[in-house]
């Protein structure tokens, strides 16, 4: 596999096109089967619903925007979401972490987190949580990254009746081993 070519930009400015550009990815993301609120068949409308409150806490603050690029397409995003506590305010949650399924197994998952660690250092958080749907291999892919399983939720997470899937609590340390 070659080196990823993806341009990240953290904070860019929602504009209706890329609001659109991400409810778009976002549709194509659920409807591949990719666990980012939704089981499929969705509609842009159906993400929406979802994504509206998102973009309101980015635009709004306090939380953070970051898209990768691969060329002029998006091809990748993720939210850095503020946790709105101060005893918490030394670590934050990704969410909505999603690369295009045209590009899944290229290494932009994996360059996106990368990423979203690097900067997390940067903004001078402590640590990265994320949650997963269990089920689809998701917690390997996280520790491969460094991340480590904390916790489970059991059967919370009900993509279809008779099929409860666990939600994993995964942790990625951002202070300096030791």
């Amino acid at each position: 596999m070659g080196a990823v070519s993806l341009r990240f930009v953290l904070d860019p400015e929602l504009t209706p096109q890329l609001r659109a550009d991400i409810v778009a990815l976002w549709v194509d993301a659920s409807n591949a089967g990719g666990a980012v609120g939704f089981v499929p068949p969705v509609t842009a409308a159906d993400v929406r619903t979802i994504a509206d409150p998102t973009f309101a806490g980015i635009a709004d603050g306090p939380d953070r925007l970051l898209i990768g690029y691969d060329g002029d397409r998006l091809a990748a995003v993720l939210v850095f979401a503020d946790n709105r506590f101060p005893l918490k305010a030394h670590w934050c949650v990704l969410k909505r972490v999603m690369v295009h399924p045209d590009v899944q197994g290229a290494g932009y998952g994996s360059a996106l987190m990368r990423e979203a660690a690097r900067l997390g250092r940067t903004m001078g958080h402590e640590a990265l949580h994320v949650t997963v749907r269990d089920g689809l291999g998701l917690d390997g892919f996280y520790r491969r990254l460094g991340y480590r399983e904390i916790g489970r939720l059991p059967g919370a997470l009900r993509v279809a009746p008779g099929d409860d899937r666990d939600e994993i609590l995964m942790w990625l340390d951002l202070t300096p081993t030791g």
